[in-house]
């Protein structure tokens, strides 16, 4: 049988690492899994004991609005006004979405069809570039690479942004139809890449003057290092007439497996997807919704302490690695730490290198090459293991890789 449209997919390089990972175990090796970049830390009590408590009403078990309660939109509104002094409609500029995920597949949808272009960066989290294929879109990529080392969170890797905008404007140039959709992500997965509110501007002026919508993956809002805060593009002057962006509760929150995201920013688009959506889905469960409301609201300072986490283990893993001879830039947001592959190990390719790490070093890592083309050659560490297993496995690669 011919299915059609998922025939084209390439193979799922990180199922070939997880599935060696699966092997070693159960031979007994203690793999220690840097690769896929599911969160260990708990979620909130709060999140949990109000999830419980709104579980045991029935008037909660049925079904609930796909947009999202109101009071969920409200809390959402109010976090952006406290976080990034961004003034958001509850009604009109927000909706629930069952992850960022499935919210930016979703989003495709409504914003492009076949005939249509988008632009996306490479290496991109695979959503990013097959999300607008799905939609049967043309893709057109630009190139996504490391920036320089960065300590200060005042810092700006204008080389960086320079080369980023002129590769933005060949893409635009060349080729027809003119693209209709920027995708963008910062703190960037896989890459770490950061950048300032004067980046978002330029991209803000950028796609208004082309009548492009720009879709910001807030993902790792609430994960900025060394100082560093994040900026929603939201923030931009004028952003409100063509951007949107999508904000989780996975990375800050810690609540993964709960699925609570949210798209907000243009009025036009957030509805349309408020449309779409009303035909897909019936929403999250209730008490989900009604648990995010809480914890938005009274667990501010729980993103904070989830951030100087993730910052601890990014420095335990730079400070390892350098030590044993693999010296990489220190990321300043992500919960990831993007690493070249080793000078000495390069005629691998990152499928090969990291099949390598698990059968020798014991260590899963992520090859950059599911990232899209232009991850080859690297690797992606996720920082979801404490800081006594990333020691270990900063040993592992050392007794693994004896040319370091």
């Amino acid at each position: 049988m011919d299915f059609r449209r998922i025939s084209s997919l390439p193979p799922y390089v990180f199922t070939i690492i997880n599935n060696l990972k699966i092997t070693a175990r159960r031979e007994g090796d203690d793999v220690i899994d840097l690769g896929f970049g599911n969160p260990d830390i708990p979620s909130p009590d709060i999140a949990v004991e109000k999830l419980v408590e709104a579980a045991h009403n029935p008037k909660n078990h049925r079904y609930s609005l796909s947009r999202g309660l109101p009071k969920l939109r409200e809390a959402v509104a109010g976090m952006y006004l406290r976080k990034f002094g961004v003034t958001l409609d509850p009604e009109l500029q927000i909706t629930n979405t069952i992850g960022s995920k499935e919210g930016f597949s979703h989003l495709m949808w409504v914003l492009l069809e076949s005939g249509d272009a988008a632009i996306v960066p490479s290496p991109s989290y695979p959503i990013h570039i097959f999300g607008p294929l799905f939609a049967g879109a043309d893709l057109r990529q630009i190139p996504m690479r490391s920036q320089r080392r960065l300590l200060s969170a005042t810092d700006v890797d204008v080389e960086y942004q320079d080369e980023f905008f002129d590769s933005l404007q060949k893409a635009w140039e060349v080729g027809w139809p003119k693209p209709r959709v920027l995708v963008i992500s910062f703190p960037h997965n896989p890459t770490g890449a950061t950048v300032d509110l004067s980046f978002m501007q330029r991209v803000v002026d950028f796609c208004r003057e082309r009548e492009m919508i720009v879709v910001h993956d807030f993902a790792y809002a609430d994960m900025g290092f060394n100082g560093y805060e994040p900026p929603s593009i939201l923030q931009a002057e004028g952003a409100m007439e063509c951007a949107v962006e999508l904000y989780s509760m996975t990375k800050g929150y810690s609540m993964a497996g709960w699925r609570c995201a949210f798209l907000v920013g243009n009025t036009e688009v957030v509805q349309a997807l408020v449309k779409l959506k009303s035909y897909l889905d019936y929403g999250s469960f209730q008490p989900i919704q009604i648990a995010a409301t809480v914890t938005l609201n009274e667990a501010h300072d729980f993103p904070v302490e989830v951030c100087k986490t993730y910052e601890s283990r990014r420095d335990v893993l730079i400070d390892g690695l350098d030590r044993i001879g693999w010296s990489i830039p220190s990321p300043r947001g992500s919960m990831f730490v993007w690493a070249p592959i080793p000078e000495p190990y390069r005629e691998m390719n990152a499928v090969e290198f990291c099949s390598h790490l698990v059968t020798e070093c014991n260590v899963a890592l992520s090859p950059g090459s599911g990232f899209g083309p232009g991850g080859e050659g690297y690797v992606r560490f996720a920082l979801i293991e404490n800081e006594q297993r990333i020691h270990q496995a900063v040993r592992n690669l050392d007794h693994g890789l004896p040319k370091l």
